[in-house]
């Protein structure tokens, strides 16, 4: 197995072997320049610079108020802090509404730090994926609980519990793929439904509340440091800072236990 200090710097190769060896990877949030720093030097793989900013950050109580400039903004900082982790910024609501806007805004990203960008939706982002891998962009596909389509899906509810739901995830996971993603992220779906498309796809698959069959495991950071935004944290969320001496400490231990498939738990894991 791969320990923290044997990998220089994590890049795509770097997580398809992870998948190849069957070794689980790790990911955080980071939105500043010491935060990414910590996280980065107790070994976490890949830090997400995410429009979940606009919660943790900002206090809105959604992702969509995010702009392009913010973010950009928050990816330079985390840039200059980072140490040896794969940096992938999330792409906000509407920047890629059009192929050409996303392409001009993964551009932005990219030119300002980023080792690629995630992007929501399903296979009607599968032209936009293969627009952007194309001319050298690596493209995450975020699938299950998009939440910037939370008006449109009425809340954060379990994705692909429906027999038909699971088939149209299953294979608009399959068409992302083909068309070029290099990554996929699942939230919010059931562990079994993230354990067929983890044996299925070929490329990393990562995920939150997907249970523990995901190549590789994402949290907020905030909510692994118990300071949740949300009144009610959700049910993947684990607070590791409880039986933890220091911050450093939690997120070791976060990657060990995804590391170890410890962490997520049964309890952790949507049916």
């Amino acid at each position: 197995m791969s320990t923290p200090s044997d990998i220089k710097s994590v890049n795509l190769t770097t997580l398809n072997k992870f998948k190849e060896n069957s070794e689980k990877f790790t990911c955080l949030t980071a939105y500043e320049s010491t935060m990414a720093s910590v996280i980065s030097d107790c070994g976490v793989d890949v830090i997400l610079v995410g429009d979940s900013l606009g919660m943790v950050i900002q206090g809105h109580d959604s992702t969509l108020p995010v702009t392009m400039d913010q973010l950009i903004y928050h990816l330079e900082c985390v840039v200059k802090g980072n140490q040896r982790s794969h940096i992938m910024a999330d792409m906000p609501f509407m920047s890629y509404s059009t192929d050409d806007l996303g392409l001009e805004n993964a551009k932005r990203l990219m030119q300002a730090g980023a080792n690629s960008v995630k992007v929501e939706g399903g296979e009607w982002i599968s032209t936009m994926a293969k627009v952007l891998s194309d001319r050298g962009i690596p493209v995450c596909a975020h699938m299950g609980l998009t939440p910037q389509t939370i008006n449109r899906i009425g809340g954060h509810n379990v994705q692909g519990r429906d027999p038909s739901q699971k088939e149209k995830i299953i294979n608009e996971a399959k068409t992302l793929e083909k068309a070029g993603a290099a990554m996929l992220l699942l939230e919010c779906v059931p562990g079994d439904l993230a354990k067929i498309i983890s044996d299925e796809l070929k490329i990393p698959v990562i995920g939150i509340g997907a249970g523990v069959h995901t190549d590789g495991q994402i949290m907020v950071v905030h909510d692994l440091l118990g300071i949740s935004c949300l009144e009610k944290p959700p049910k993947f969320v684990k607070n590791f800072m409880e039986n933890s001496a220091s911050i450093q400490d939690a997120i070791k231990n976060y990657v060990n236990d995804v590391k170890d498939l410890k962490f997520p738990a049964a309890n952790h894991t949507f049916k």
